[in-house]
C-alpha cells in the first residue's frame, strides 16, 4: 500500500518537474523532457546505436590533404 502511494507521489512530482524543465529548455537544442526522465523508479533504456559505416582512410586524405572533392 505504501509503495503505491509513493509511486503515485513520484508520478505527480515527475510530471511537474518535466513541465518546469520543458518551459525553460531551448527547443532547438534539446528534446522535450518526459516525466520518466525525472522519475527515480523507472528504468532507463538506451536506444540501440546504429552501426557506423566503415570507410577507407584514403577518403580523409582526399578531402583534407589533397582538398579534392568527396568521392561518390
Amino acid at each position: 500500500m505504501t509503495d503505491a502511494k509513493q509511486t503515485d507521489d513520484w508520478n505527480h512530482t515527475a510530471a511537474l518537474l518535466a513541465m518546469a524543465a520543458n518551459t525553460h529548455r531551448d527547443p532547438k537544442k534539446t528534446r522535450p523532457f518526459k516525466p520518466a526522465d525525472f522519475h527515480p523508479g523507472t528504468k532507463r533504456t538506451q536506444r540501440p546505436q546504429e552501426p557506423k559505416p566503415k570507410v577507407d582512410i584514403t577518403i580523409l586524405k582526399t578531402v583534407f590533404v589533397d582538398r579534392g572533392p568527396f568521392p561518390r
